[in-house]
């Protein structure tokens, strides 16, 4: 969303809507299955087991940060990924509160 069309949104709405956004591609649901079975990883392990190029990888990978859905560090060629438990708690909420509106809401739509 350009800055135009999200300014009318509360950042809430804004920060949800980049997670979900950054969530919509199967090589970043892979990712993070990935990062959640050991933990953390560095950005090399994944080119062995997803069919990426390391370019491709890097750039999923740079989505994810910027989303905040992981976090990275740095330590000389090496990057080290985990993900933000933060994040994840926020979207669990999200969901519970929408499954929440939805179950209050008894009238028939569709």
């Amino acid at each position: 969303m350009g800055a135009s069309k999200s300014a009318g949104f509360t950042e809430e709405q804004n920060d949800i809507s980049q997670v979900f956004k950054a969530l919509g591609h199967p090589a970043r649901i892979a990712i993070i299955q990935h990062l959640m079975n050991i933990k953390s990883c560095i950005c090399n392990d994944l080119v062995g087991i997803l069919p990426l190029s390391q370019a491709t990888i890097s750039q999923h990978l740079r989505e994810l940060k910027e989303a905040q859905i992981i976090k990275g560090t740095i330590d000389g060629t090496s990057v080290c990924y985990c993900l933000n438990s933060n994040v994840f708690e926020t979207m669990i909420n999200t969901l519970h509160e929408f499954k929440e509106l939805d179950q209050k809401n008894t009238k028939e739509c569709c």
